[in-house]
């Protein structure tokens, strides 16, 4: 079945989620390696956690909760000030370069708020035939209903999908699901330095490939290397 359409995660896949480290350097100087690499790793924990839970409350409560949490972790009072300057970083992350071919869609942890606002600052909404929230699903990802979402908006059946994430987890969630799934592999390949910083533990855990049997079909470097694929 010929793909007709390329579905991308958006946090860490179309979007660069460490650039918000531009603000927290801005605010916290000595700290905004720490903040940046504890907050993204707990926005994700919180979302698993959520699942376990059987309970749902959307990104935008989630991305708020793990950074309070980051910034207590790292020895700082969080404020007011410091959440919401960071909070609308989140609505207007540094895309990464390169755009795909045929029916183009996300689907994302992001609430519908909080995507609406990215896709609209990026400028990127002009070229998307859909955005998909998990909102819809009152799950997130890796669960199964959130991958289902993309027939019940698109009407694309499983063969025909090319899903793609830089997110290992996310790979393995929409492997098994049934997708075909190209990983955008982003670091991971060199060998640890000593000593090893709070960015490079974040891409130890994040950029390496899981080990559950779940298999990507393509392994790509970048957005602009997909056009190969179709």
């Amino acid at each position: 079945m010929p793909i007709k359409g390329l579905i991308f995660d958006a946090y860490g896949t179309l979007y660069d989620v460490h650039s918000v480290q531009s603000k927290t350097e801005q605010l916290r100087p000595a700290k905004s390696d720490l903040i940046t690499q504890i907050w993204r790793l707990k926005q994700l924990e919180y979302t698993w956690l959520q699942n376990a839970l059987q309970g749902y409350r959307d990104f935008g409560f989630i991305t708020e909760a793990s950074l309070v949490f980051a910034l207590r972790a790292a020895g700082v009072e969080p404020s007011q000030d410091i959440i919401k300057s960071l909070l609308d970083k989140y609505l207007d992350l540094d895309p990464f370069p390169g755009r795909g071919g045929c029916r183009l869609a996300i689907l994302s942890n992001g609430s519908t708020a909080m995507l609406s606002a990215l896709v609209k600052n990026s400028s990127l909404d002009a070229f998307l035939d859909a955005t998909i929230s998990v909102d819809d699903a009152r799950k997130f990802k890796p669960h199964p209903e959130c991958y289902a979402l993309v027939e019940k908006k698109l009407g694309l059946k499983t063969d025909e999908v090319l899903f793609v994430s830089s997110n290992s987890f996310d790979v393995t969630g929409a492997k098994h699901f049934g997708f075909k799934v190209a990983w955008i592999r982003r670091g991971g390949l060199a060998a640890p330095a000593s000593p090893i910083g709070p960015a490079q533990m974040y891409r130890l855990l994040r950029a390496n490939a899981e080990t559950l049997g779940y298999s990507e079909d393509y392994t790509v470097a970048a957005l602009t290397d997909l056009i190969t694929l179709l």
